[in-house]
């Protein structure tokens, strides 16, 4: 009795009861760091594909600028008209301040001296220069208003695609258009049409398509087929 009584007070000593608690706490938190380690491992490869499509998304309709410029020219007049009405709709019923409405009104109308000269964009010309002066302005008002405003995420972000994200965006991807446009001089020797199919369509290109096409280089290498 003596010795089977020391043995149950050997089993439920205060160190035991320390020791078996200090395994479920440790298999416990173990879990709990392995899911966690998932979570952040399945967050990784959804941006990697999230990416992808983007970039995937961005190349095609930068393809479509370069084949159809005249319609494209038409669609960014659209979206600055259709930018200017919202900029319009928000000061008289929104009471948004008259100097972020205004200095919206005239970014769009700087967007229009661009547009004249669509598809070709200089990047050391006054308009772009001036341009991107006034996104970087834009984006300071808006922030510092809604600092100050208190508005839902949704809202916020409705206002920033429409009067502050789509129009230079929709200039970034025309970048490449202006250099497939047909040539006025050609080499001698030399057809305007077979130039342009040949050198002047895929030999030269510059802006969007050439860093997605320098990236598909990287990522997918291009295999020579074996006969």
């Amino acid at each position: 009795l003596t010795a089977s009584h020391t043995s149950d007070d050997s089993f439920t000593s205060p160190y035991s009861k320390y020791l078996f608690l200090g395994k479920v706490v440790g298999s416990t938190v173990f879990a709990m760091w392995f899911i966690y380690f998932l979570s952040w491992l399945s967050l990784l490869i959804q941006v990697a594909f999230v990416t992808l499509a983007i970039a995937a998304g961005l190349y095609y309709l930068a393809e479509l600028i370069e084949e159809y410029t005249v319609l494209t020219s038409r669609i960014i007049k659209y979206m600055i008209w259709f930018s200017s009405g919202v900029l319009i709709c928000l000061y008289f019923l929104e009471n948004f301040p008259s100097v972020m409405i205004g200095v919206g009104l005239f970014t769009n109308l700087v967007y229009f001296g661009l547009l004249r000269t669509f598809p070709f964009i200089m990047l050391t010309s006054p308009n772009f220069i001036l341009s991107c002066f006034l996104v970087v302005m834009n984006h300071y008002l808006a922030f510092q208003y809604f600092a100050e405003e208190y508005y839902p995420f949704s809202e916020v972000l409705a206002y920033f695609t429409f009067c502050l994200w789509i129009i230079p965006f929709a200039f970034f991807v025309s970048l490449s258009a202006g250099e497939n446009v047909l040539p006025s001089t050609v080499p001698q020797g030399d057809d305007v049409v077979s130039n342009y199919f040949t050198k002047g369509k895929r030999g030269k290109r510059s802006g969007i398509l050439v860093i997605f096409s320098f990236l598909k280089e990287a990522v997918l290498p291009t295999r020579q087929k074996i006969y």
